[in-house]
């Protein structure tokens, strides 16, 4: 394994700023996209990093979309790639995206809850309406995830798109990524008068959406696949709580073994990447 370029590794450690109007809006909309966050050469070095550990780790390697659910539909899931090779690592743990997620959640640093690839295959179905916080058994709402996708994503190729000020109501809470939960939420949001947000996202600009905004994701119609990295963080102080539903048990077991109900989250697998 080459070591990271230098030019990419300065850029992945410097810092980004982030202005007082772009926090204001994080807020009030529980999710905020951030363009030129990253370099041409460094995203091109990253789509390369995070495409070979998929392809070598892929779940649903030979199994034809007819035969999945909606979820397999979805996309192509991996998880902790940053324990799969120090390159991944490099990104997932990179100063300059848990800075951005400190600066917005206003808190004094943030540590990783997990990383994960989210590729849409072609002919890859949409990603229902889902809230991801109700799979995490934290003790607040400081969580977000970084959406960071790894080339330019036309609305046919099936960015996010987000229900604004969701974070804010309590629509969809129990429900897990299902048939029932994309149709459930969309008729709520109906209901209170939002509207469902969808762009396109241009080379190097990155997302960042709170545990309980909505957001769901259209399906590829392309030729190619949609290549997205995801990284998960939470306040530096976050606590476990008592999981409330299987999966909460689950991602308790996978994400944080090491703690006990009422602790700081601060398992090896949750380091603090960034910490003001």
């Amino acid at each position: 394994m080459n070591a990271v370029p230098a030019v990419v590794a300065a850029e992945l450690n410097a810092p980004f700023p982030v202005r007082e109007e772009q926090r204001r809006r994080f807020r009030e909309q529980g999710y905020l996209k951030i363009p030129g966050v990253l370099s041409a050469e460094t995203l091109a070095w990253i789509d390369g990093t995070i495409s070979r550990l998929v392809e070598a780790n892929n779940p649903l390697a030979g199994v034809p979309m007819e035969s999945r659910d909606t979820y397999g539909k979805a996309f192509t899931q991996v998880f902790n790639l940053w324990l799969k090779s120090d390159d991944a690592k490099a990104v997932s743990t990179s100063r300059r995206l848990a800075g951005i997620a400190t600066s917005l959640l206003g808190t004094s640093g943030v540590r990783m809850w997990h990383d994960q690839a989210l590729f849409k295959e072609p002919g890859g179905g949409f990603t229902p309406w889902h809230a991801d916080q109700q799979y995490w058994p934290m003790a607040s709402g400081l969580c977000v995830t970084a959406w960071i996708p790894l080339h330019a994503v036309p609305l046919e190729r099936g960015p996010l798109s987000f229900a604004p000020g969701t974070h804010l109501k309590r629509i969809g809470r129990d429900l897990a990524i299902s048939d029932e939960s994309e149709q459930l939420i969309k008729n709520a949001i109906a209901a209170e008068g939002i509207t469902e947000v969808i762009e396109p996202y241009a080379a190097g600009e990155v997302s960042f959406h709170l545990g309980w905004t909505l957001h769901r994701a259209g399906p590829n119609t392309t030729t190619e696949a949609r290549r997205v990295h995801t990284v998960i963080y939470m306040d530096e102080g976050m606590r476990l709580v008592q999981p409330k539903n299987t999966w909460q048990e689950a991602d308790h077991r996978a994400w944080t073994p090491s703690t006990q109900v009422g602790d700081v989250m601060a398992d090896p697998l949750n380091p603090v990447l960034y910490s003001a």
